[in-house]
């Protein structure tokens, strides 16, 4: 049912009425139909028979999808009843998340983001999800987004190991018309070219793979074109994601739906993603720069015997790899990897391993190195994966170990496999390059994090990874980077609307009648050539229109600029200016240099070279240009210069913004290429030593490991230790006398340091070591999985109160009854256990689980 108010009447006039109307259908008919009320520029849904609000929608749902709007009246059921099938997403911070959008959705909002970092099965618990609400009858289509075709192929090949049984496609030229698959998965440029040949309610839920504000600015139309719920997914650390992102997704800053983090991963017991361990190694040339003027005098020798004018060598450390190439430099990276990576089973050499370089020709580079150090290898086992390979996909196969290239062991990346790619094997990361985004830093971590069960023979695990920091990234984001909220960029013709705005202010206020027509021209030129069909546009149409009736324009009214200046001039983005790029820059210098004319400003002459520079670079040799000759040499002319009008400058902007891309600059292929030497590296001034980041707890992961392998190795002869970890009683000699022998044996490991990691548990040193040796993980795993799948209606509250209990227990072997009302368990509810377990015999089921796990003399204790 419709309710259509004119144009000036705003749309929720409309809603009461429109309630009116669905009574007297549901009571002539004895069904209520679904409510649409509009005015022309805002159309809203309301299905009030499920009690959901009123939204607003950018289109009518078609037969189809009202009839299944209908459907679920009746047939969905509620989600708390419905349990995540733990075949797809087993591990219980993985329920957690599920429940929690599920308990989001079933609160009626739309939008929810899950924070997990990489490696821990964030596409696993998508699938859940969607195999959830399928069973639920909440969703009937689901798209999958992401920003890469192998991301796609990727996200295809889990739902089609997880969810078999449901028909997918991916949707492309040839399948965007199929309407009878469950699953669309789609990368994000490809959904926006077919996105209106859907209907605006053919999608149930949208699945956004690495959602972040950049992805949505593009993109934004898909987000607001499908009326559908929406889960955003990301392995961003929530410190890190703008604000935008948690606005999108309906979000308080830093407070996401669910979040597991990389440091809740990793000290999981048993963990769920491997640690690193990060060396540093620069060479003199990357961390000074190549300059002749600091050379030894053997290195000058070898440079001037390459170059003829060697002393014009004098570049700064940032453009090492950029401006200049040093194959010496480079042979040491890769020797680095070589000698010191972990390697693989059979020990003779490195595991998997990705390079990060920085450019295209730099890892053309490296792999020239690496073929000229060991040629032995025939270049099969080392390559680069970058787009300017058309065999992209091929090799990214092979790399993984499926494709026609089981040797390729070292892949060197340019961009390609910095995020997303899902390769469990890798042990090896090398980073070749600075890196300033924080978020690109830990996607780039994550392609190690990964588990990887067997790799270096039966029972032996990937138990960590090593990371190879050539461009000391660590020591910069530990000691000098500064979490900034990411500004917005303002596109080119958002800043050519931009001065034509300021050219009519700029003529209105000096009187200018001919400057002030011209500027509203092209204003009212601007604001007609906006793409009607954009949802951004469409979102802004009352303003468009009301500037766009009568006179308003003309009138100029500071209400009218304050419009055009926010409300109309962002909108600019949305315009289509490829292949024109370098028209609408010389139509932004023309007006900015006709408004500054006005003015008497003395940045005139730096235009007006600007101007002429833009002009001369023009070729000559092109017919369109030799058209033009005419104008070109009357702009060069001084005359021209001597007294210029508007008139003037508009003319010449009409006949020539149509031929700047035909400016020398633009077809002569640009700068010369970088020089590339071969000056050996100073070996003394080769610095290679273990860092400890202080990152998201790292420096704690790397010391508690440590500590976990003197211990391990104690284990068997050292009796104190058995009895710390069978909760058997233990005096301060007992403890001291440990201290001593693990510190005579290592001297690098002092275990009273563990208290400067746990300053609430210091003075106890027993416990701090029962958190190293903990229980057995898997025993204490086990018992709370069947509890969780025993009871599938647990709440995600309680989901995550037993993920805390369970991991709390496997580190110390136990926990008082007390401790269930003490934090971090108070932090989930403030009355500890009975909060999150009001109901009793849950509770009491529970406590039994938990006596099984405590040490003796704790059995004995009253329980009750």
């Amino acid at each position: 049912m419709v309710e259509a108010k004119k144009t000036a009447i705003s749309p929720q006039r409309g809603q009461t009425q429109a309630k009116l109307y669905a009574d007297s259908l549901e009571a002539k008919y004895g069904q209520r139909p679904i409510i649409f009320y509009t005015n022309g520029f805002e159309t809203h849904i309301w299905n009030d028979a499920l009690s959901e609000p009123p939204r607003r929608v950018y289109g009518f749902y078609s037969k189809d999808s009202l009839q299944y709007l209908l459907f679920k009246r009746s047939e969905r059921q509620p989600l708390e009843t419905i349990a995540p099938d733990p075949k797809i997403a087993g591990r219980m911070y993985q329920i957690e998340a599920i429940k929690r959008v599920s308990e989001r959705f079933s609160g009626n909002h739309r939008k929810t983001l899950i924070v997990q970092a990489t490696g821990t099965g964030k596409t696993r618990v998508a699938i859940s999800l969607c195999d959830t609400l399928v069973r639920a009858k909440w969703t009937k289509r689901v798209l999958f987004l992401c920003d890469r075709k192998e991301l796609r192929k990727q996200a295809l090949n889990t739902f089609k190991e997880f969810l078999p049984g449901e028909p997918r496609t991916v949707v492309s030229a040839e399948t965007h018309k199929d309407r009878n698959k469950r699953i669309y998965l789609a990368t994000y440029p490809a959904m926006m070219k077919y996105m209106q040949s859907f209907d605006v309610g053919f999608f149930d839920l949208i699945i956004a793979d690495e959602s972040h504000r950049s992805i949505y600015n593009r993109y934004r139309d898909l987000f607001y074109y499908f009326d559908a719920l929406q889960v955003g997914l990301t392995a961003t650390p929530v410190q890190f994601i703008s604000r935008n992102t948690y606005k999108i997704f309906g979000c308080e800053d830093q407070d996401p739906t669910s979040y597991f983090s990389f440091e809740q991963a990793i000290n999981h017991k048993p963990p769920y993603l491997v640690p690193f361990e990060v060396i540093s190694h620069t060479t003199g040339f990357l961390r000074k720069g190549i300059k002749y003027s600091e050379m030894t005098e053997q290195q000058r020798l070898e440079l001037e015997e390459q170059l003829e004018d060697a002393t014009v060598v004098e570049f700064e450390e940032n453009e090492v790899d950029r401006q200049i190439f040093n194959k010496d430099t480079n042979r040491a990276i890769i020797r680095n990897l070589m000698e010191n990576g972990i390697r693989d089973a059979s020990g003779n050499r490195p595991g998997k391993s990705i390079i990060f370089a920085r450019s295209h020709n730099h890892a053309l580079l490296l792999q020239e190195m690496f073929n000229e150090m060991y040629p032995q290898y025939g270049g099969r086992f080392c390559q680069v994966i970058d787009n300017y390979d058309p065999r992209a996909e091929q090799l990214i196969d092979d790399f993984k170990g499926i494709g026609t290239n089981p040797d390729l062991t070292i892949a060197i990346s340019v961009d390609m496999l910095d995020t997303g790619i899902d390769i469990p094997a890798v042990v090896n990361l090398v980073f070749a390059k600075p890196i300033k985004s924080y978020v690109k830093f830990w996607q780039m971590i994550g392609r190690g994090t990964r588990l990887c069960e067997n790799l270096f023979g039966p029972g032996k695990h990937k138990e960590a990874f090593r990371i190879f920091d050539h461009w000391n990234n660590f020591e910069f984001f530990d000691e000098h980077y500064k979490p900034v909220e990411p500004s917005k960029h303002k596109s080119l013709l958002q800043r050519v609307f931009e001065a034509h705005i300021t050219l009519a202010e700029v003529a209105l206020d000096k009187g200018n009648p001919e400057a002030f027509d011209l500027g509203i021209k092209q204003i009212a030129q601007d604001i007609a050539a906006l793409p009607e069909g954009t949802i951004s546009i469409k979102e802004k149409w009352r303003e468009i229109k009301s500037i766009q009736q009568g006179d308003i324009l003309k009138s100029f009214a500071a209400a009218t600029r304050n419009s055009l200046k926010n409300d109309i001039a962002p909108l600019m983005q949305w315009r289509d200016s490829r292949g024109n790029d370098e028209a609408y820059s010389f139509d932004l210098l023309i007006a900015s240099l006709q408004a500054e004319l006005m003015r008497g400003s003395a940045s005139v002459a730096d235009l007006k070279d600007k101007v002429v520079d833009a002009v001369s670079d023009l070729t000559i040799n092109i017919n369109q240009v030799r058209e033009k000759i005419d104008v070109i040499n009357r702009v060069k002319s001084a005359e021209f210069w001597s007294t210029p009008t508007i008139t003037d400058l508009e003319t010449l902007r009409v006949e020539l913004r149509g031929i700047m891309k035909y400016r020398r600059n633009k077809t002569s292929g640009g700068s010369l290429p970088a020089p590339v030497i071969d000056v050996k590296e100073d070996a003394s001034q080769i610095i290679a030593a273990p860092y400890q980041p202080k990152l998201e707890g790292l420096q704690l992961v790397a010391y508690r490991k440590r500590v976990e392998e003197v211990l391990q190795q104690l284990f068997n002869t050292a009796p104190v230790l058995q009895k710390i970890r069978r909760a058997e009683a233990v005096t301060e000699k007992d403890i001291e006398s440990l201290c001593s022998l693990v510190l005579t044996q290592h001297p690098d490991v002092d275990l009273h340091k563990l208290e400067k990691f746990y300053p609430d548990m210091a003075g106890n040193l027993e416990s701090l070591i029962r958190t190293i040796i903990g229980l057995d993980a898997t025993a204490v795993n086990m018992r709370f999985e069947q509890f969780v799948q025993k009871h599938p209606s647990l709440t995600a509250k309680q989901t995550q109160f037993l993920q805390q209990l369970k991991n709390h227990i496997a580190q110390n072997g136990g926990i008082e009854l007390d401790d269930l009302y003490a934090p971090p368990f108070t932090l989930i509810d403030s009355d500890g256990l009975d909060g999150v377990f009001p109901n009793e015999v849950l509770a009491n089921e529970l406590i039994a689980i938990i006596t099984t796990f405590a040490p003796k003399q704790q059995k004995r204790q009253a329980y009750q």
